[in-house]
């Protein structure tokens, strides 16, 4: 008996997670076709233009994040890598590890 009702329990909850996942990924999907207001507009404008059928440059909206202070698009990267070899990185790593305090430590101590 005891095993029937844990039988029924995790049968509810797995159900219950599941479709809590599906909500999420519905909720997600909508969330990114959402379009954000551009900086500088009012809320009757951002009102109007949601009204207005959607136009050519209403599909190119950015995130807000890709926006200045002025509402324009930032055209400069927003993440530069550069490649590194092997022993450069080690070089650094052997510097930070030299430079850490438990290690000066360790060297005074033996000193």
């Amino acid at each position: 008996m005891l095993h029937l009702l844990y039988l029924i329990a995790f049968t509810t909850i797995a159900f219950l997670a599941i479709a809590n996942l599906i909500r999420s990924l519905l909720s997600v999907g909508i969330d990114s076709q959402r379009l954000y207001p551009q900086a500088g507009k009012s809320q009757a404008d951002w009102g109007r233009q949601q009204m207005s059928p959607p136009s050519s440059q209403d599909n190119s909206a950015l995130h807000p994040e890709l926006l200045d202070e002025r509402g324009n698009p930032v055209n400069e990267p927003l993440l530069v890598m550069r490649s590194l070899t092997v022993e450069d990185a080690r070089e650094k790593l052997d510097a930070l590890y030299n430079w850490s305090p438990s290690n000066s430590a360790e060297t005074q101590e033996e000193s």
